[in-house]
């Protein structure tokens, strides 16, 4: 990722953008929530990357809201703000039209990337991206 920010998203040639895709079921659905609602505090990528290395299975707890709210905890995020994001389901429409939106795709796993439209799924190499990526630039 630094090497395509480098290259491709900080030159302009690139633009990155996120969205939910949350397909494992309920637990899925919570940390993506979870996710935007740290994002209110601008704490996206921390809460992203916590998510990412307290993995432990799908759907057997690691990402039951309890502990959803914890990890904003041990983030240091403002907890009421971040509990009531969480309690009323602020960003549960937003989670589901993004993961419609991008099944309509054809979108089925994670990571995908969608270059140009093109779908390239996997944590590939930086060869790879630059390739498909190069190839999409030849194409305007």
């Amino acid at each position: 990722m630094r090497q395509i920010d480098d290259k491709y998203i900080k030159t302009g040639v690139v633009r990155f953008g996120y969205a939910q895709f949350s397909f494992l079921g309920p637990e899925s659905g919570w940390a993506a929530e979870a996710s935007e609602c740290a994002n209110d505090q601008n704490a996206f990528w921390q809460y992203h990357d916590k998510l990412y290395v307290s993995q432990n299975g799908e759907n057997q707890g690691a990402f039951n809201k309890d502990k959803l709210k914890k990890f904003a905890a041990d983030l240091k995020l403002n907890i009421a703000a971040f509990n009531a994001c969480m309690d009323t389901g602020k960003y549960t429409a937003q989670v589901a039209a993004d993961t419609d939106a991008f099944q309509a795709l054809g979108v089925q796993s994670t990571p995908t990337f969608l270059i140009n439209g093109r779908a390239v799924t996997g944590a590939l190499p930086f060869e790879q991206f630059a390739q498909v990526i190069e190839t999409e630039r030849a194409k305007k």
